[in-house]
């Protein structure tokens, strides 16, 4: 009874550990992404930060471009899911679902394992196109359904006006693209708080925002 007693108290705790390894992963992935990008970075690497063996690394993961994928996911669809079902309130204005979305998009870019991802995409991509699809596929087409609509949203209330940036949504979160790659570049030798970029980011918003006419 005793000893039965032992291995159903020790049961839960072995599978937490084996049902929170795929995060231990993907954790460590991130760092050592960070720290040697896409093309240098090694499953070994991996898993002795993980403090795996290798063969448990690929059991999950069983390629690279797998694993760096997962990273992605674990850091940008939370925020993409939060902000497809933000954009359907009926009682928020275009301009609020903008403001709500660029606070969603500013806290991401404050961490810096994503700028450490945007480092290799923008530096690897074009020789790894798999991660340059995996970025467009979880974030970018995202994104641009999530504008469109709150774009489409401010037409029709009349918060905004037609135009060519309401014809090309994506141009609206320029300013945020920019801010990623100043801190995945210039960062260190000239840091600009997130914040800063966001205020300015929210005032270029105002052209868009339709206005009364003129005398």
């Amino acid at each position: 009874m005793t000893e039965g007693s032992s291995v159903s108290r020790d049961a839960p705790a072995r599978v937490r550990r084996k049902d929170d390894r795929p995060g231990e992963i993907i954790a460590a992935g991130l760092a050592v992404f960070g720290e040697h990008g896409f093309e240098r970075a090694r499953m070994e690497d991996v898993a002795r930060r993980a403090g795996v063996a290798k063969g448990t690394v690929f059991r999950y993961f069983p390629t690279k471009e797998a694993l760096f994928e997962a990273a992605l996911i674990s850091r940008i669809s939370p925020v993409f899911d939060g902000l497809a079902a933000m954009v359907e309130r009926p009682d928020a204005s275009a301009r609020e679902l903008l403001g709500n979305a660029l606070d969603a998009i500013y806290a991401q870019i404050a961490r810096p394992e994503l700028s450490a991802l945007m480092r290799a995409i923008i530096a690897e991509g074009p020789r790894f196109p798999a991660i340059l699809e995996s970025y467009h596929r979880l974030s970018i087409s995202r994104g641009q359904a999530v504008l469109a609509r709150i774009v489409e949203r401010g037409i029709e209330s009349g918060e905004m006006r037609r135009g060519a940036v309401a014809d090309l949504p994506m141009i609206i979160m320029a300013p945020a693209i920019m801010t990623l790659i100043w801190q995945a570049t210039f960062g260190l030798v000239q840091p600009v708080p997130p914040e800063r970029f966001k205020a300015a980011h929210l005032e270029l918003l105002d052209g868009l925002l339709a206005r009364p006419a003129g005398p």
